[in-house]
């Protein structure tokens, strides 16, 4: 059988009709179903929420991305009031965007895709107990998948709401969004909540913080 680039070549060069370039083309197989998003809550007392490259220059320059950030600002409220850990990460000088500026406190971490790499991510968060992990960023490809893996590695539990997710392109985030369910050794393919060392797909709205007295 003909590939499709090899058809659509012929066919360019008008030496195959249309009609038989779509006899020939194999059909694109179809996209495997994600599971749905489900509710969490989470340990207030546990959990960290990391904002990862929601900055001037990941971000800022992709409408995909600053579409995002008005649900990032309502989980991080959410985070905020509940006395959660705030995290967030940049890429080389780039500031984090206005609408979620960091507070007095709250650390930022510059590093490339894994945020754990070449960076005292992990040893802050043991320092303050953290077992949860609470992701939003861009690309979600990048920055999200490679620090999801990097936390699924070191014992950390990942909820990543996807609703503050993107990359350059839809597909590119739909990949992320697969391959965050089947992480090697640590898959969670039916989307439990909370599987222990994997990541779970939520939503800003369908996580809550638990604000439970130390």
């Amino acid at each position: 059988m003909l590939t499709r680039s090899l058809c659509a070549l012929i066919a360019a060069l008008g030496l195959l009709p249309l009609a038989a370039f779509a006899q020939s083309a194999p059909s694109e197989p179809p996209l495997p179903l994600l599971p749905d998003l489900v509710p969490v809550a989470v340990d207030a007392n546990t959990t960290a929420f990391l904002v990862l490259d929601i900055n001037s220059s990941v971000c800022q320059p992709r409408p995909v991305c600053t579409v995002t950030v008005p649900a990032i600002a309502r989980l991080l409220d959410k985070a905020r009031a509940a006395g959660a850990f705030v995290g967030f990460s940049t890429t080389g000088t780039a500031d984090v965007l206005p609408e979620i500026a960091p507070r007095p406190g709250e650390p930022v971490f510059s590093a490339r895709a894994d945020k754990f790499y070449n960076s005292d991510l992990d040893q802050t968060l043991q320092q303050h107990g953290i077992q949860t992990l609470v992701l939003v960023g861009s690309a979600a490809n990048g920055a999200v998948l490679y620090t999801s893996f990097g936390a699924s590695e070191r014992g950390y539990t990942v909820v990543v709401a996807t609703d503050g997710i993107s990359s350059a392109a839809d597909f590119d985030t739909f990949l992320a969004e697969y391959q965050l369910l089947d992480e090697p050794g640590f898959a969670n393919l039916a989307n439990d909540p909370l599987h222990a060392n994997a990541v779970t797909l939520s939503r800003g709205d369908l996580i809550t913080f638990s604000t439970a007295t130390k």
